[in-house]
């Protein structure tokens, strides 16, 4: 299950938050719609869209679970402003998945997909970040319903929000297109750091027309 990794202080100096983030302790709930009702039967993990070899690659519950397991230590950035710093997330490395399913050597960016059809897109180079993680467990245990299990992907160094809970899939993208928050106003890359939170804040070639 990776090696033991040394967890990072849960104080905070003030230059340890992005610009306009707050400490926050404990864990608060934050998601657009129900919680979906887990069917390990009918689960599925897909990877799809331009692939190297054209094909559609799956797995079941019990086999993406069985797939490598790490840890990273990393913090999370809601956009509506709480940052949870040194956070233990246990799970299936973005890379371990981009290695099993390679994209297309034309493929720049990925979309995120999850249940009732929410979405998420990436830059490729965001998606294959070392600390990109399909999370299944944070400080050791699995996460809950609530928190987005079975899988939610976390990106540390973008908003939570390009991190979906309750994640079904992936698709291979040769063109960026917005995802489901990317649509409605938010900023189509999410870096904490320079606070792109929302589309009017977006630069030229930040991403697609509205």
């Amino acid at each position: 299950m990776g090696q033991p990794v040394e967890r990072e202080s849960a104080e905070a100096a003030p230059s340890e938050l992005p610009p306009g983030q707050r400490l926050q302790r404990g864990w608060p709930v934050t998601h657009y719609g129900p919680v979906p009702r887990f069917r390990p039967e009918r689960w599925e993990f897909r990877v799809f869209g331009a692939t190297a070899d054209g094909e559609k690659r799956c797995w079941n519950h019990e086999e993406f679970t069985a797939l490598p397991y790490t840890t990273v230590v990393a913090d999370l950035h809601c956009v509506t402003k709480f940052s949870m710093l040194g956070a233990e997330w246990g799970g299936v490395p973005a890379r371990t998945v981009l290695e099993i399913a390679p994209p297309a050597a034309d493929v720049t960016h990925v979309m995120v997909w999850a249940e009732y059809g929410f979405s998420s897109n990436l830059r490729l180079a965001d998606f294959a970040a070392e600390r990109t993680i399909f999370a299944t467990h944070k400080d050791g245990e699995l996460l809950t319903a609530e928190h987005g299990f079975p899988v939610r992907l976390v990106v540390p160094h973008l908003y939570a929000w390009k991190g979906p809970k309750w994640v079904r899939g992936v698709e291979y993208m040769t063109a960026d297109r917005r995802g489901f928050w990317e649509e409605r106003g938010y900023h189509n890359i999410g870096d904490p750091w320079k606070e792109q939170r929302y589309s009017y804040q977006e630069e030229p070639g930040d991403g697609p027309e509205l």
